[in-house]
């Protein structure tokens, strides 16, 4: 066999093995855009929360009230939205106010969800 057909097998079992063992790597959160403006933001995040999100988190002294911004208060309802409605073809758009990440957003007692 020669050097350059073992290297390309070597390197698809490379890539087989990562993808079978790390099935992390393509969770998906939707969070609020950082350059999306708080009119956006709250506009965005009120259309979630009447329309598949659960948003009982974010209310007043609730799990994921702190830190108590716009931003975070629509990030988690954005993903809320998101992992609720993806299954049925909802995206993480929020008129250009909403971006997918593989990091998970949740801190201290606030929870992101994931629904696979």
């Amino acid at each position: 066999m020669s050097t350059i057909l073992a290297k390309i097998l070597l390197s698809i079992v490379f890539i087989l093995s990562i993808s079978r063992n790390s099935d992390a790597q393509f969770e998906d959160y939707c969070i609020a855009d950082e350059q999306a403006t708080e009119d956006v933001l709250q506009n965005a995040m009120n259309w979630a929360c009447k329309n598949g999100a659960d948003c009982s988190a974010i209310q007043d002294y609730q799990s994921c009230f702190f830190p108590n911004t716009t931003k975070d208060h629509a990030s988690f309802a954005f993903n809320s939205y998101y992992q609720n409605m993806k299954h049925n073809g909802a995206s993480c758009y929020f008129t250009a106010a909403a971006i997918l990440t593989g990091l998970n957003p949740s801190h201290d007692s606030c929870k992101f969800e994931y629904l696979p």
